[in-house]
């Protein structure tokens, strides 16, 4: 029995039926490699697996249920146990979840979290995609590629979770691999893209297997020769000031936080440290933080998968002297009057989007940070109608 009702569009949507009550009227389980076989074949960026659901998917943003039974405690197990060791589980059991990475058919990776929710397993696995972007099919503009030769700094990129920061930052150290002799070191947890040695030569550390934690990680990189560090999320105080830190110190540092905005950023990095330091860290992070890089995932209207938006900050000496002085409220004006030195607003990002026919105006009101911006950007423009 077929899992989605494929249309005439060609793209996958919820099966026409609803789902059928009865256990018996639905289609048999898979076993878990049909699962990720089938994932992979539609294109769908994760599947979650708990108790009382049928497999569930997303597809293009949306959540589809597949025309299968609904899960039973001793299917979720059984499906844990065929991509996952007896460790993992301990650990489950132990501290109520675990995450990790794994390859499928020696082409295809996968993040997984395995955790307990009702004393039930759920599970829920990510599609780590095979090839890594380039910069430029990403979005990102050439003034972000300039950064990455910087000697030394701190690179944040940011937004919610599922809005590709994973993505993004890979897509950063396979440009510094592929284009300088410089030795790469990422701590991760857990490791999603796999860094081939180009180039340059990279060492991925995987958190609760090579090392314990990001800080720990990251202190331990400062005495292995790195010329550029990627810490996968500053994840509290410890991590924020060790990367800090190490930027000051000579190293190229990128990290992860979920926040939306450079203001925002900034704020929540200060705000984490206690008031006797603020003044210290705002002082660290004028001349250390190189760039912030905000961004968002939005479905298309043509149904075609999602596209990116970004609000990209670049640290000139204006905006450090708003972080020094705690008027953070300022930067986005710097923002949107900075296109000279390769800053991008979000408002701008969006706009641009919609009047290419790429997003509804809807969205663009909804995921600004200053909807009357948008709106004064657009003017009288109409979007362009795709043929």
């Amino acid at each position: 029995m077929a899992l989605f009702d494929f249309r005439k569009s060609g793209t996958p949507q919820p099966a026409a039926q609803p789902v059928v009550e009865s256990p018996r009227a639905m289609g048999p389980l898979p076993p878990m490699e049909d699962l990720l076989r089938l994932i992979i074949e539609e294109r769908a960026s994760d599947m979650h697996l708990t108790v009382g659901s049928p497999p569930a998917v997303r597809l293009h943003g949306k959540l589809v249920k597949m025309e299968i039974r609904p899960l039973e405690p001793e299917d979720t197990e059984a499906l844990a146990r065929a991509i996952t060791s007896e460790g993992n589980l301990q650990r489950v059991n132990e501290e109520g979840s675990v995450d990790f990475g794994f390859s499928f058919r020696g082409k295809d990776r996968f993040r997984v979290s395995v955790y307990r929710q009702k004393g039930y397993l759920s599970i829920a696995i990510r599609v780590v995609p095979r090839k890594m972007l380039s910069l430029e099919e990403i979005g990102l503009p050439e003034a972000v590629r300039q950064l990455l030769y910087t000697p030394r700094g701190l690179i944040l990129v940011t937004g919610p979770t599922g809005s590709g920061k994973t993505t993004t930052l890979a897509a950063m150290l396979d440009a510094i691999n592929s284009t300088s002799d410089s030795h790469l070191i990422t701590i991760e947890d857990p490791i999603e893209y796999v860094h081939e040695h180009k180039m340059g030569l990279v060492n991925q550390r995987e958190i609760g297997s090579d090392v314990p934690t990001f800080a720990e990680g990251l202190r331990r990189a400062l005495r292995q020769d790195p010329d550029v560090v990627l810490v996968g999320e500053m994840r509290d105080l410890d991590t924020m000031e060790t990367a800090i830190t190490a930027a000051e110190t000579g190293h190229l540092v990128f990290s992860t936080l979920h926040t939306t905005g450079a203001a925002r950023t900034v704020d929540r990095i200060v705000d984490a440290f206690p008031s006797t330091q603020q003044e210290q860290i705002r002082v660290q992070l004028a001349s250390n933080l190189k760039a912030v890089i905000s961004q968002l995932l939005l479905p298309r209207l043509d149904g075609k998968g999602r596209v990116a938006v970004f609000e990209i900050m670049i640290n000139t000496p204006s905006i450090a002297a708003l972080i020094r002085d705690n008027k953070t409220f300022r930067i986005p004006n710097d923002i949107l009057t900075g296109s000279k030195y390769g800053m991008v607003s979000l408002e701008t990002s969006l706009v641009e989007q919609y009047l290419n026919g790429v997003i509804s105006y809807e969205q663009v009101l909804s995921k600004s940070q200053d909807p009357q911006a948008a709106i004064q950007l657009i003017g009288g423009q109409k979007p362009q109608l795709k043929k």
